[in-house]
């Protein structure tokens, strides 16, 4: 999100829990597209409530899991936030060779990429690929 809009808005990226690595494959599909994950962290709802990061100051929620989208909805039910659930592959777990999970982790960066443009438009700067 950051690569594409910049800063025209505050971006964060949560989960439901925070005890997952960042997967190698992600890494690796995204900096194809020069965006660097290496040391990108993945913090859960709560751990971000305790940085001060308030979720009622966000104005949107995109649940990429229907675990997170229940979670998203369960702590925004009191909240003007809106929580939208894209349904986008999950590729861990998927292939059988380093090429094929490859090429698995492509497919779910590009339905994010082609969800994130449907959704606010195109990118300020086109990634080279």
């Amino acid at each position: 999100m950051k690569k594409f809009y910049g800063q025209r808005a505050y971006v964060q990226s949560a989960g439901v829990h925070n005890d997952l690595e960042i997967d190698g494959f992600a890494i690796a599909v995204s900096s194809e597209i020069g965006i660097e994950l290496s040391r990108h962290r993945s913090r859960s709802f709560d751990e971000m409530a305790q940085w001060g990061d308030d979720l009622s100051g966000f104005d949107l929620i995109v649940a990429l899991s229907p675990a997170s989208q229940r979670a998203a909805l369960e702590m925004t039910r009191y909240a003007h936030i809106d929580v939208e659930y894209w349904p986008i592959m999950d590729p861990t777990g998927l292939g059988e060779s380093r090429a094929a999970k490859l090429s698995a982790y492509r497919q779910t960066r590009e339905q994010i990429r082609t969800r994130m443009i449907a959704r606010f438009g195109p990118p300020i700067e086109e990634p080279s690929e």
